[in-house]
């Protein structure tokens, strides 16, 4: 390679410092001059007054992320989010996920964040994750063999695995810093920690976004099993949704045709991938292993059909 080659390629970098790899999923995020803050899958910049999210291809299992990524993930998770913001029609953070729009010093790499992008306004965050259970199953399934509970609230005797609840349960969690995990709170312990009446506010309206998404996706062939959102509050101190939405990594979406209770059905997400961490004998700790590419191709089909199932559509 020439010095002039050299050059250019140190320059392209330079103008060009996304991180993909030979798969073309895209693992690393980077803008020059802008503050960055990166999570397991969501890279996020800082313009001031809005954050521009990007959502890269990263995928983690047992809370490692695996050094390989899963092609078009961060399209399916981001546009995903998108639909179900429309589709509530509640306030929310969204400005625009128009990467023409964006301003000029995004302007570069729109190509790179076309798709897998959104531009939102700052929020004061609620220091609350909030999830609703439909089914019993996962965490809350173990915690009910043990002493027929979920959160610490008794249900009643007769459930089993992957049983459809007698109501939806809201069942909210503390944010966890990376790598550390959640803890899960009841309703009284939400009460302390947000008030009375934000308390309530989150329990009613996250029950009620389940119910309709849940009502919605059932017919198309998918059952919502549980789900976590998160919100913030305006300037008014009204309720805005944030982050994702009922994404595949954010929920547990079941094949109806595949239900049964008494088992968990192979969920639309990244069970794939655990299950093959499992049958190699992954240990649970960093680093993870690069996942085969039949792996990687399965999982992206299991995104990629949870997205056309909810929202009838192709992904972009």
């Amino acid at each position: 390679m020439t010095a002039r080659a050299k050059h250019a390629r140190r320059i392209f970098a330079i103008i060009y410092p996304m991180k993909y790899d030979k798969n073309h999923a895209l693992l690393e995020c980077a803008i020059p001059g802008l503050p960055q803050k990166s999570g397991k899958v969501r890279d996020v910049f800082d313009l001031g007054d809005k954050l521009l999210m990007v959502v890269t291809d990263r995928i983690s299992a047992f809370d490692v992320i695996l050094p390989c990524g899963v092609p078009d993930k961060g399209k399916v998770l981001n546009q995903l989010s998108l639909f179900w913001m429309e589709f509530f029609g509640m306030k929310n953070h969204l400005v625009t996920a128009n990467v023409d729009e964006y301003p000029a010093e995004l302007q570069p790499y729109k190509e790179d964040l076309r798709g897998r992008s959104m531009l939102v306004k700052k929020v004061k965050m609620v220091e609350v994750e909030c999830i609703a259970r439909g089914y019993l199953t996962g965490s809350g399934w173990k915690e009910y063999q043990k002493s027929g509970t979920v959160n610490g609230e008794k249900l009643r005797e007769g459930y089993q695995n992957a049983s459809k609840l007698d109501e939806v349960l809201f069942t909210p969690t503390t944010k966890a810093a990376i790598g550390d995990h959640d803890e899960a709170i009841n309703y009284a312990q939400t009460v302390e920690l947000v008030g009375e009446k934000t308390a309530k506010l989150l329990k009613d309206t996250t029950i009620g976004l389940y119910s309709k998404a849940a009502d919605y996706a059932r017919p198309r062939g998918i059952i919502i099993a549980d789900t976590k959102f998160e919100f913030g509050l305006d300037a008014d101190g009204s309720l805005i949704l944030a982050d994702e939405v009922l994404t595949p990594d954010s929920s547990r979406f079941w094949p109806e045709s595949s239900y049964a209770v008494g088992k968990n059905p192979p969920s639309l997400d990244k069970q794939y991938v655990r299950d093959w961490l499992d049958s190699i004998n992954f240990n649970h700790q960093p680093p993870g292993p690069v996942l085969p590419d039949d792996v990687i191709a399965r999982t992206r089909e299991i995104y990629l059909k949870a997205y056309k199932d909810l929202t009838g559509k192709e992904l972009a």
